[in-house]
């Protein structure tokens, strides 16, 4: 089950590197972060398969991108200067919330 959470989080690292090259591409404009975005997609996607094999649709969705939303907002932060006001810290952290009840209360990731 190990392997599995580490999975997820690859594929979420890849989908928030992807994520950040599609803002750095400027629509695609840019070579290298164009690249980027295909590869960081790509490899996402693949990860996401490889947890699906144990996780089911649902609850691996629900932890990739509500992870990925948490990273992307925090990369956003630090690469492109854009500020997170109240109430947008406070849905991240009702985000942050709902992961963890899913991981500490659901028996719903078990197959």
């Amino acid at each position: 089950m190990l392997k599995t959470y580490l999975f997820l989080l690859i594929a979420v690292a890849f989908e928030t590197f992807g994520s950040a090259c599609l803002q750095a591409s400027q629509q695609f404009t840019r070579l290298w972060p164009s690249l980027g975005v295909a590869a960081g997609f790509l490899g996402g996607l693949y990860f996401f398969t490889l947890v699906l094999k144990v996780l089911p649709l649902g609850i691996t969705y629900a932890l990739w991108s509500g992870i990925g939303m948490v990273l992307i907002a925090g990369a956003g932060w630090a690469l492109f200067g854009q500020r997170l006001d109240a109430p947008a810290l406070i849905g991240i952290a009702l985000i942050l919330a709902g992961i963890v009840i899913i991981n500490l209360f659901s028996k719903s990731h078990f197959q």
